[in-house]
């Protein structure tokens, strides 16, 4: 028997292989998102937590140790607290009557784009709006003075709540279409036979629309909150960074770039991180009591 004649072994392409271990084209082509992440975020949060055990002085936990020690420091993490999370709870409570009342409406869409504009101006073109209307020579405080409401101009940017209505105005897109999303996922035919029961607009929303939205508003409260917490151009722009705004963001900054120490920056990161997942976690872990029943698993 010649060889032309002997059997060949059956050449198995790269493709068959991997079909075989059950990942096909569509599979592959998650690989650069992973390797994004990778690159972008798993490798600097690595890279972070690891410089923040390296102090320019002390042993391993001195630039931990320094941050909770220092009044000046560890102060920054109640203040930011008290800006971010009653933030999140205003857009949420915004959202909520404004994305019932939006998806009953015609013309849904361009009451969509007018609502989600604030997105597309920035945090830079809102603080400029600010100042512009609610500070010092802004138009409210010259409308008020010229109808003598006050003596003098109120003080409402360069603050707690300058700041505070910067979050909300900036956030606030991003939650209503959180929640609009949510809401419209709400099949309307159970509130219609609620309402033949006799059940009022109050009761249709604590019985049905409350415990399907539990789920979905827990996540929007979650990423609003993430989102609300690394306040930094506003806290600089129309808060006061040195006093009442010196949110734990502004100390990373110093850290990073007015010190010049890398170290002591990245261990406040991790302390950001920590703290923002820790409220995740209660956030999540306690969205049970919202509402218990069977409609609790509903669109999340």
């Amino acid at each position: 028997m010649t060889d032309a004649a002997l059997p060949r072994p059956a050449v198995v392409s790269l493709r068959q292989r991997l079909a075989r271990r059950g990942i096909d084209a569509t599979t592959l082509l998650v690989l650069p998102a992973v390797l994004t992440i990778l690159a972008l975020f798993v490798y600097p949060f690595i890279e972070g937590l690891v410089l923040s055990f390296l102090p320019r002085k002390g042993g391993t936990w001195a630039n931990y140790a320094k941050f909770f020690s220092d009044p000046f420091l560890w102060q920054t993490i109640p203040t930011t607290l008290a800006i971010s999370v009653p933030a999140t709870f205003a857009n949420i409570l915004l959202s909520i009557p404004v994305a019932l009342r939006v998806r009953k409406m015609r013309r849904q869409r361009f009451l969509t784009t007018i609502l989600v504009i604030p997105i597309t101006l920035g945090t830079v073109l809102v603080a400029e709006g600010l100042l512009n209307y609610l500070g010092p020579q802004g138009w409210l405080n010259r409308m008020l003075l010229g109808i003598g409401l006050v003596d003098h101009p109120v003080r409402l940017v360069h603050n707690y709540w300058g700041v505070f209505w910067s979050l909300v105005i900036a956030g606030f897109p991003f939650t209503f279409l959180l929640t609009l999303s949510y809401v419209s996922g709400i099949d309307p035919n159970l509130e219609k036979a609620a309402a033949t029961l006799g059940a009022g607009p109050r009761a249709r929303f604590r019985t049905i629309l409350l415990p399907l939205m539990a789920s979905g508003l827990t996540i929007t409260f979650c990423l609003s909150f993430v989102q609300a917490f690394a306040v930094f151009p506003s806290a600089v722009l129309v808060g006061a960074p040195a006093g009442s705004t010196r949110v734990i963001s502004i100390a990373a900054f110093q850290a990073a770039y007015e010190t010049y120490d890398d170290s002591m920056a990245s261990a406040i990161a991790m302390i950001m991180a920590a703290i923002q997942l820790a409220i995740v976690v209660l956030v999540l872990m306690g969205r049970g009591f919202l509402y218990r029943g069977p409609a609790a698993g509903g669109k999340g």
